[in-house]
């Protein structure tokens, strides 16, 4: 019998995003990042500027990105992200402030490529509405639908391709947050996605939409997101595609400590960490990565895949 060549894992499949479709499963896809904000974790106020994320974002596309995903407000560890305006915990970053942020990019990425997906990294849904009537295709929600609850209705509405991560609490409860065993994280995560899919089949979004993202970092303790990235794979049991984003993230520069005076090794120095677990993340079913340099991403993405085939 011939030989299969792709990975069983990763069963080949149809993403519908609002005006389009991607082949998600034989070739893993490159989802680059591009935040427009002054303080995200890794390069906050670098791309504030309009022109500078475009620039950004078409620099991304040349160097293989599948995707971009523009964010307009940190969701770092101890930020407000997450709260509802007009209460204590309001964000810090408002719908008409996120907006004026990313819209202008938006137009000026969709100028000059007509072509590019585009991924908004928000979970108000008024800027989702804003930046899906303004070309984008994927909402990317960090909180599941869980932040925002009209949030699944805008989506359903534009029949937009749908990002549900997994995030345990919100940015600024995670450094108190107790660690878990493995299989208590694992039930976690995987509950967590399964109520998320029920949200958005309760709205009327076609499960062909959607992609779940194990969050690594949102609310996971340092050790807890190796757990996560050794067992990813048992979360294809909820029949939908995974991205990972573990790109920089700070559990990655705590277990390079060593290296660093016993100091978590700066963000700018993860990039082969980056790369490693990236790689790892695509060995255990991820079939998007979600990254902030491209060119070594996707080169190494290739060689995961060359590795899955020839399985």
């Amino acid at each position: 019998m011939e030989q299969q060549k792709h990975n069983p894992a990763r069963t080949p499949c149809t993403w519908r995003l609002r005006s389009r479709t991607l082949e998600l499963g034989q070739r893993t896809l490159v989802m680059g990042i591009v935040n427009i904000t002054p303080d995200s974790f890794s390069d906050g106020g670098a791309f504030l500027d309009p022109e500078a994320a475009v620039a950004r974002a078409l620099r991304l596309l040349d160097e293989g990105a599948d995707l971009v995903d523009l964010g307009a407000e940190s969701t770092r560890p101890g930020s407000q992200a997450g709260g509802a305006p007009g209460t204590p915990q309001a964000p810090a970053v408002s719908a008409d402030e996120e907006q004026a942020r990313l819209l202008p990019v938006l137009d000026g990425i969709l100028r000059a490529r007509p072509e590019a997906a585009i991924s908004v990294d928000t979970y108000k849904a008024a800027t989702a509405r804003a930046a899906l009537a303004a070309g984008a295709e994927i909402i990317n929600d960090v909180s599941g639908f869980v932040w925002d609850a009209e949030m699944a209705g805008v989506c359903a509405e534009f029949k937009a391709g749908t990002v549900l991560m997994h995030t345990r609490g919100r940015p600024e409860e995670w450094r108190g947050q107790p660690q878990l065993a493995a299989e208590a994280l694992m039930e976690m995560v995987h509950g967590g996605l399964a109520a998320s899919l029920k949200a958005a089949e309760a709205a009327g979004i076609a499960a062909e939409a959607v992609v779940l993202d194990p969050g690594y970092g949102f609310g996971k303790r340092f050790g807890e997101n190796y757990a996560l990235l050794a067992r990813q794979a048992e979360l294809l049991a909820l029949g939908r595609t995974l991205l990972a984003g573990v790109s920089r993230k700070s559990f990655l520069g705590r277990t390079l400590a060593e290296f660093y005076g016993d100091r978590d090794a700066p963000v700018k120095a993860r990039e082969t960490a980056s790369v490693a677990a990236l790689v790892t993340a695509i060995l255990h079913g991820a079939s998007i990565v979600r990254v902030h340099d491209v060119r070594p991403a996707a080169e190494a993405a290739r060689i995961a895949d060359a590795v899955l085939a020839a399985g």
